[in-house]
């Protein structure tokens, strides 16, 4: 049968995806819900397989539902578009040292008490990793490499590891040679060689605003001023605010998270990635990236990295797979570019070397156990999480807050009305048992006192309890 709508004839198959939309819309169907077969809907609706394949396909043009292989079809993660979003940033362009450093270890010793809803730090859900088959190949490797296994593999490190990665690069954008990659223990790691590579106490380093607090921990214990540079929370750091501060501040080197930048999520779209390449490489300005969050993308297509528009060498990519495998593993690298020999160095006369069996067993899960299909599992997970953590938020907070809308990652940054106080609403929090990453640690002179961030790693009853309770915080200080 056909339905009449706005005075005209709309075709069958558009009425029926329009009886889905709505259905979505009205929360029946939520995000990473599975809707019914074709078949089922056919019988349901009383209309052909065509059809229903057609509405499907009318749907999925719309950004409503996304078909998974030998699966079905499955709501796609939406933001909600009720709740606003942050605009850019406007911290002061001026270099300055760092004073969130209590504050900041506060949020990270949380993570220790399993007692607390885990949405401060931005720590995977260990129920999504990989952990057995991880294991089992740990045990595996371990037993093949014997005498490997407890022996040091010095800088550059795991040669097995280092070509897994070169391989992996390729979808990133960039074609290294496993000689061109140094492995370290974790990211973090990777960011402060390279720190130590390049500046010298009293350097000024240039970072997004809001940053990952430990990047400010680390420049604060390098003696290093950071000056922080407007950022938007879809697009990243503005180029405009950089080159002006390139112009008139020495800045030694530049510390950006690309894909996903934790906490905005923004990602930087391939031109402006270029661009940021090039106005750096003019003036002789490294480039340290940081992109651990880059697997994490929801659409199928991997972010390319700043790194793969580099041409002069002078881009420090750093990753590891902390948010996508194993966080305790401590498995993570550097491509230093013409930076090789002193980061080799620095980590020679620092650690030595990285676990070897950690190494091994990371190698031979990137090599063949599954890694691409775990990250698509994943990132179907976490898209959906962040969306319902969203709408949480939207719905609880007070009127006036807004709300990030990553294409990837885990992390909300939640912008409160001004009355709204985030170290207040950290304490208070954590006497219900929920602890947050409080705004201020996330800029060197404590600004976004009204904001937080969320890890919405996790979602369950207990969390959308909690992102309630937070809510109901965050309207008593109104």
């Amino acid at each position: 049968m056909n339905t009449m709508k706005g005075g005209g004839k709309i075709p069958l198959y558009e009425s029926v995806a329009d009886r889905v939309a709505q259905l979505i819309g009205e929360g029946t169907f939520r995000a990473g819900d599975r809707i019914p077969s074709v078949r089922a809907l056919g019988r349901q609706f009383q209309v052909s397989l065509t059809t229903v394949m057609e509405a499907y396909t009318l749907l999925e043009d719309r950004g409503l539902i996304e078909a998974r292989p030998q699966s079905g079809y499955y709501v796609r993660a939406r933001f909600p578009g009720s709740t606003a979003e942050p605009e850019m940033t406007a911290p002061p362009l001026k270099p300055t040292t760092v004073g969130t450093a209590e504050l900041s270890m506060m949020v990270m010793r949380d993570t220790r008490n399993p007692a607390l809803v885990p949405l401060g730090a931005a720590i995977p859900n260990p129920e999504l990793l990989p952990v057995d088959r991880l294991n089992r190949m740990l045990a595996t490797e371990s037993r093949k490499h014997a005498v490997a296994s407890v022996s040091y593999d010095m800088p550059p490190g795991c040669e097995r590891l280092r070509v897994q990665i070169a391989r992996r690069m390729l979808a990133v954008g960039c074609a290294l040679a496993p000689d061109q990659i140094v492995t370290t223990s974790g990211c973090i790691e990777a960011v402060v060689l390279s720190l130590r590579a390049i500046c010298r106490p009293g350097d000024t380093v240039a970072v997004e605003s809001p940053v990952y607090y430990n990047f400010l921990q680390a420049i604060d214990l390098m003696g290093l001023k950071a000056l922080e540079i407007p950022t938007h929370p879809r697009t990243g750091i503005s180029l405009d605010a950089l080159r002006y501060a390139l112009d008139h501040t020495p800045i030694r080197a530049c510390l950006v998270v690309a894909n996903f930048n934790n906490p905005l999520g923004s990602l930087m779209p391939d031109d402006h990635k270029r661009e940021l390449v090039a106005m750096l490489a003019a003036r002789r300005v490294p480039l340290i990236e940081d992109d651990i969050y880059g697997d994490l993308s929801f659409s199928p297509e991997r972010p390319r990295a700043a790194k793969a528009f580099d041409e002069a060498g002078l881009v420090l990519y750093c990753t590891s797979v902390t948010k996508t495998v194993a966080p305790g593993y401590r498995v993570g690298w550097v491509a230093p570019g013409i930076f090789q020999k002193e980061i080799e160095r620095l980590k020679a006369v620092t650690t030595i070397a990285c676990s070897t069996p950690t190494e091994l067993a990371v190698a031979e899960f990137l090599a063949n156990g599954g890694y691409d299909h775990h990250l698509r599992r994943i990132r179907r997970t976490y898209a959906r999480q962040m969306s319902l953590m969203a709408e949480a938020v939207g719905r609880a907070f007070p009127a006036g807050t807004r709300v990030t809308r990553p294409e990837g990652g885990f992390v909300l940054w939640v912008e409160c009305p001004e009355r709204v106080d985030s170290l207040v609403l950290y304490e208070q929090a954590l006497t219900r048992g929920i602890t947050i990453a409080p705004g201020p640690i996330f800029s060197a002179t404590g600004k976004y006192r009204n904001c937080i961030r969320l890890n919405a790693a996790w979602w369950d009853d207990r969390v959308e309890r909690a992102i309630h309770t937070l809510g109901e915080l965050g309207a008593a200080m109104m």
